[in-house]
């Protein structure tokens, strides 16, 4: 299970990144500054762009690091562009490229702990199906919603992406 989605998710980070390309293409067409997309955010007590994409990358690479005892990659929440915000997303591809379903036996029952937890614990099931799963997936909506907002022409075709669809038997 952690193995499948973690591939996924690295799926998914992958459309983070031609969504940054449609908004510096929407930036260009419009005649504006591509990078003041990090500031927009949907709502103004919500965090902004670049906040969203950095937890997206953050929750996996730390999640990832949390259930297998892989280091994660640093990043330090310096991004001020589109394009360094790329680079973060496929820092985090790569550092996923780098894990097989051996990595995550015992994943299940690795006690997992964050220092705003205050001491409290989970286990990696629970972590992981409870926490790393839906705060990716809520910062990575957030993120498509702040763009389609902000009239970067992405649809449901550019979040999935392309599926795994086989032929008809004949």
């Amino acid at each position: 299970m952690y193995y499948e989605t973690f591939r996924q998710i690295k799926k998914q980070l992958g459309q983070v990144g031609k969504w940054l390309d449609a908004a510096e293409a929407t930036a260009k067409e419009k005649s504006f500054d591509p990078n003041l997309f990090l500031g927009f955010r949907l709502s103004p007590d919500q965090f902004a762009f670049a906040r969203q994409i950095q937890i997206c990358c953050d929750t996996v690479k730390l999640g990832a690091s949390r259930l297998t005892g892989k280091a994660a990659p640093a990043h330090p929440d310096t991004e001020q562009t589109l394009g360094e915000l790329s680079a973060r997303v496929q820092s985090v591809v790569e550092y996923l490229d780098g894990f097989s379903e051996k990595d995550f036996e015992g994943a299940a029952t690795a006690t997992v702990t964050q220092p705003r937890w205050e001491g409290k614990t989970m286990t990696g099931a629970d972590y992981f199906l409870e926490h790393v799963v839906p705060n990716f997936f809520f910062h990575l909506t957030t993120t498509y919603a702040i763009l389609r907002h902000n009239g970067v022409a992405i649809g449901k075709r550019d979040y999935l992406g392309a599926l795994t669809q086989h032929a008809p038997a004949a």
